[in-house]
């Protein structure tokens, strides 16, 4: 039997409260050609960094993935310091400036050399023959800010695609032993928990490759496809996985997650496998729809604007995410993909979701350029989700 001054007190203090978060995913297109050249940058107030700055100032998410971050402890740290300065690349103001009390990185597989000829040219180094494409590592990497703590991190960024049961690896492409050392992830997969007022929240990020820049045996988009049904897999608990450190299994029954990343897939359009997407956004522990999502202005806006491959695709045009509408090498052309959605943060079904959106404004807004090419040619979309006690 409860003491008579504790079923009071209980009575009193009332049911608990949730608490609500925003998490936010970007892909900042903050990656550069050289070693040391981002760092450069941010010392040196590049515009385009000080934008990305002032869009996530603005937004204010509370966790937040960087995706095309390039791995340099040096320039987080910098670019933390320049998010704790109101940024107006916009003029209309400084923003308010914000803090991260946590970062999270780890070394990715771009740019990191395998040793094989990966991308079929009959020779062996280079981008293509990285693990994951790229000109040096950590190239096109990831970071996590969070407000939140961090209190484990488990990285997959070793884990071989062969290892994944009935996986798409084309047969014959890659050499018998270029197969043995292949690895999933074209940067990584990371799980983080993060303590969320005493509640358990882990933070599924990653940034799968882009199903184009291959050939018939559609190398890219077999392994985007897998790289996103790792994550199906893994809510799951799939007993195949297993980590960085060796430790095997996925996420434990009744956790609490969301998803975040540029995933490079279109539920409807676009050039991805077998709509790779739907592996989340059908999943029965996930709250995904390819009909219902965040929506702007800005991106419906954009696709009137710029025509072309806009008008086929069959995608709600508010939905999209990125801004692949036209050709910047060959402007005036019909030759681009059109807007996507490929930019996702998808909560588990057990979490309530009170708000969502897409930075992508209507020109209409004060605050339309700064969110804009160069800035990046993707737009940070965000939720805001209920925490229970």
């Amino acid at each position: 039997m409860k003491p008579i001054f504790l079923t009071l007190a209980l009575a009193l203090a009332g049911p608990a409260q949730a608490e609500t978060l925003r998490i936010a995913t970007f892909n900042a297109s903050l990656n550069r050609q050289n070693v040391g050249d981002l760092l450069a940058d941010i010392k040196a107030g590049d515009s385009q960094v000080a934008a990305v700055a002032e869009i996530i100032q603005r937004v204010r998410p509370d966790v937040l993935l960087l995706n095309e971050f390039d791995d340099d402890p040096a320039a987080l740290a910098l670019f933390q310091t320049l998010l704790q300065t109101g940024q107006n690349t916009s003029g209309l103001g400084a923003a308010r400036p914000i803090t991260y009390t946590e970062t999270f990185r780890a070394p990715v597989n771009t740019g990191v050399p395998s040793g094989y000829d990966l991308d079929g040219n009959q020779e062996i180094g280079g981008p293509g023959d990285a693990y994951g494409f790229g000109f040096f590592p950590g190239q096109y990497g990831m970071a996590v800010l969070s407000n939140l703590p961090i209190t484990n991190a488990r990285a997959f960024q070793t884990f071989l695609w062969k290892d994944m049961p009935d996986n798409l690896m084309p047969e014959g492409f890659y050499s018998p032993a270029a197969e043995g050392i292949f690895r999933l992830s074209s940067k990584s997969h990371w799980d983080l928990t993060l303590d969320a007022g005493g509640t358990e929240l882990h933070l599924l990020a990653a940034h799968p490759t882009p199903p184009v820049f291959d050939g018939p045996e559609d190398r890219n988009g077999r392994r985007n496809h897998d790289e996103i049904r790792f994550w199906g897999d893994y809510v799951r608990g799939a007993p195949y996985v297993y980590d960085d450190a060796g430790a095997k299994g996925g996420l434990a029954a009744g956790s609490h997650f969301v998803i975040a990343g540029d995933l490079n897939a279109d539920p409807f359009d676009g050039d991805s496998t077998n709509q790779a997407i739907l592996q989340l956004l059908d999943h029965p522990l996930i709250q995904g729809s390819a009909t219902q999502a965040q929506a702007s202005d800005g991106s419906a806006e954009a696709t009137d604007r710029q025509g072309g491959a806009n008008k086929r695709h069959r995608g709600p045009a508010e939905f999209d995410t990125a801004d692949f509408g036209f050709d910047r090498d060959n402007p005036g052309t019909d030759r681009a993909p059109g807007n996507l959605r490929v930019d996702y943060v998808l909560p588990s079904k057990m979490l309530k979701v009170v708000d969502s959106g897409i930075y992508w404004l209507p020109s209409s807004n004060p605050l339309f350029a700064i969110a804009e090419f160069p800035t990046s040619d993707h737009r940070l979309v965000w939720i805001d989700v209920e925490i229970p006690e």
